[in-house]
C-alpha cells in the first residue's frame, strides 16, 4: 500500500474517502501507460530536495539526484510564494539544463503539500501530475499553486 493510500484509509467520512481514491486511481491509472518522468526539485538555493519523494513517485515521476539528468525542475520552498521565487529563480537557471532547454520548469507555492491530510495530499499529486504530464492532466490550479516559469 502506497503512503497516499495510507493516508487516504485514515478519512472516516466514506463518500470523501472514496472521493479522494478515485482521484488518485484516476491519475495512476493514467501513468501506468506513460513513460516515467525525470523531475527534480529545487529550493531557492538551488538544493535538490527529496521531502516529496513518494508522491512525485506516485505522480510519475521519477527524482534525480543529478539537475543535468531532469527533463523537469519544480522550484518549491516552504513559506515562498510564487511571486518570490519569479524573482529569484531566473538567476539560478543554468541554459545547460535540459528542463531550461524543453522550457518545463515550474513554481510551485502549495507549501501545504508536505502535510499528510488527505485531500491536501491529493491536490498535491493533482498539481504534480498537471507538471510533470502537462496536456494530459488538467485540474485547474495552474495559476493558483503552480505556475510554467517560461525560460525562452
Amino acid at each position: 500500500m502506497s503512503f497516499l493510500n495510507a493516508v487516504i484509509s485514515r478519512v472516516e467520512d466514506e463518500q470523501l474517502r472514496e472521493s479522494l481514491q478515485d482521484r488518485v486511481d484516476i491519475i495512476q491509472h493514467k501513468i501506468k501507460f506513460m513513460d516515467k518522468v525525470a523531475v527534480a526539485f529545487l529550493d531557492t538555493e538551488n538544493k535538490l530536495s527529496k521531502d516529496l519523494e513518494g508522491l512525485i513517485n506516485e505522480a510519475g515521476g521519477v527524482l534525480q539526484d543529478d539537475i543535468n539528468t531532469a527533463r523537469v525542475v519544480v522550484y518549491y520552498e516552504k513559506s515562498t510564494s510564487m511571486l518570490q521565487l519569479m524573482g529569484v529563480v531566473p538567476t539560478l537557471l543554468s541554459k545547460d539544463w535540459p528542463s531550461v532547454e524543453y522550457n518545463r520548469v515550474y513554481l510551485w507555492d502549495d507549501e501545504a503539500a508536505v502535510a499528510d491530510e488527505a485531500d491536501v495530499a491529493v491536490n498535491a499529486l493533482e498539481d504534480i501530475a498537471e507538471m510533470l504530464y502537462p496536456g494530459y492532466f488538467v485540474f485547474g490550479n495552474e495559476g493558483k499553486t503552480w505556475i510554467s516559469f517560461k525560460t525562452q
